[in-house]
């Protein structure tokens, strides 16, 4: 979940770095979000060797080739977009890096349930994304020290 255009979307990216790691064959998390310059770091934490790369149609294409087991390679998103992962070793993986604009943004808990901080004031368009559910969209009045609840209904895309 995340607002669309906060000011002019023009924000200094994090210094602190995302992971995706590798583990029992699987991309934890399955879905990370992060803002537009963030590197994300992806570790290989399982007793096999991985290959992490991108699809073709990607905004950001990278391979980051074979590599061991507790080795570690980086990779810093500059445009935002939606960016699929996969391993070419192990074609079952698969995982989302969804790169935003801004810092206002949240992934979902099991539940459904998000938050997202420190908000300033002013009326923003706040959207979803999931890679198997329609997109939905609300406009939303933030007022300073208080808090909205939202609730969205995702369906399945046509």
């Amino acid at each position: 979940v995340y607002i669309e255009k906060a000011g002019d979307n023009n924000f200094e990216p994090p210094e602190e770095h995302g992971v995706v790691d590798q583990l029992n064959l699987i991309f934890v998390p399955h879905v990370i979000a992060v803002q537009k310059g963030t590197t994300i770091d992806f570790p290989n934490s399982d007793l096999v060797r991985h290959n992490v790369f991108s699809t073709p149609d990607s905004c950001n294409q990278f391979n980051l080739g074979t590599y061991d087991i507790g080795a570690s390679k980086p990779v810093t998103f500059n445009e935002s977009c939606e960016v699929p992962l996969l391993c070419n070793v192990h074609a079952e993986m698969s995982a989302y890096v969804v790169v935003l604009d801004n810092p206002y943004f949240a992934v979902t808990a099991k539940d459904g349930n998000f938050k997202v901080d420190n908000v300033p004031p002013g009326t923003y368009k706040l959207k979803t994304w999931h890679e198997k559910l329609r997109s939905e969209e609300q406009d939303v009045s933030v007022e300073g020290g208080r808090t909205v609840e939202v609730n969205f209904t995702l369906k399945k895309r046509k």
